[in-house]
């Protein structure tokens, strides 16, 4: 029976290694769509760190923008997928250009194909509404749609784990 799994917390609050945890526990073929780009010499070493974490024989595939279709097209029984992270794709999207209801409309997309097939999703995202609230419209905008797309991905979800110093806690 497909599952989804939301796992969100703070910056740097082990959501990713939990997510790898509960990928490396259900199946040893794990699918990682990565959303981040190396768009400089810090964020490489990030990217870097972040692959140095996972299992070699995990196959990664690297999309910045349109994850509900590179997700619609695995479809194994015996596939986990981890998508790391939802807050990097809708920050993607918005220097793209993007409108809300667009980037909503694809987190509402991610959300149906991860329980769609039968195979466990795993959706990586952070909690920035214990935040300050931001100074410029994009960062209020930003801040704003991960609000909604969380909650989204977590009405859908089967289980949702807040991270936080490296705790799991089960919320749902």
């Amino acid at each position: 029976m497909p599952e989804l799994i939301l796992v969100t917390g703070g910056v740097r609050s082990g959501k990713s290694r939990y997510a790898v945890e509960i990928a490396s526990r259900a199946s040893s073929r794990v699918t990682f769509i990565a959303t981040a780009s190396p768009c400089d010499e810090e964020m490489t070493k990030r990217i870097k760190l972040h692959q140095s974490s996972r299992p070699s024989h995990w196959e990664t595939v690297e999309e910045r923008k349109d994850v509900a279709s590179v997700l619609s097209k695995i479809n194994s029984p015996h596939r986990t997928v981890i998508i790391d992270c939802l807050t990097m794709l809708i920050s993607n999207l918005l220097l793209e250009g993007e409108e809300e209801k667009s980037i909503l409309k694809q987190v509402q997309a991610i959300a149906e194909n991860g329980k769609k097939f039968n195979r466990l999703t795993v959706v990586v995202t952070n909690e920035v509404g214990w935040g300050v609230v931001p100074q410029t419209s994009l960062g209020r905008n930003f801040r704003d749609i991960a609000g909604l797309a969380n909650q989204i991905m977590a009405k859908k979800a089967d289980q949702v784990w807040l991270i936080i110093c490296g705790i799991p806690w089960r919320l749902k």
